[in-house]
């Protein structure tokens, strides 16, 4: 995330749409490593971009939709972008709001270029779900130096 951001970590995304939300639905992105955060916004990164740090962050979940290694992982790993650009809704949203309805606090899914790192994006990020469990600290891009 942005440095200037940093009071936001537990915070969910404020844009209205994304891989596993629409209409203004609560989602929470995050990775499970610094490298899989670092693979999750590499799309994102431009050069001139502000500082970045990363923060780590504590779940207390217990309801949370594990479908790494499904035929629905595969499915989500889809660039959902390219389908809003043909004005089409992104397929990922219909997993996402089924997972929704059955009571998922989030989904564990695996890294559409990297299948072999976990994302997990939460629903629910009410009190003590979503805890900052650490300091931030300086993110760089894999070929900036550390």
């Amino acid at each position: 995330m942005f440095a200037d951001q940093s009071e936001q970590s537990c915070e969910p995304v404020g844009s209205p749409i994304g891989r596993f939300h629409h209409d203004k639905q609560v989602a929470l992105y995050t990775s499970c490593t610094k490298e899989g955060a670092s693979v999750a916004i590499k799309r994102y990164v431009k050069s001139d971009d502000p500082e970045r740090i990363i923060v780590p962050l504590q779940i207390n979940a217990e309801r949370i939709y594990d479908v790494r290694n499904t035929e629905f992982s595969k499915r989500a790993s889809i660039v959902w972008q390219d389908c809003i650009e043909k004005g089409e809704p992104a397929p990922t949203w219909k997993y996402s709001d089924i997972a929704r309805k059955a009571g998922a606090q989030g989904i564990l899914y695996a890294s559409r270029s990297r299948p072999d790192l976990t994302h997990l994006v939460l629903f629910d990020v009410t009190d003590g779900i979503v805890i900052q469990a650490g300091n931030a600290k300086a993110w760089y891009t894999s070929s900036a130096p550390q």
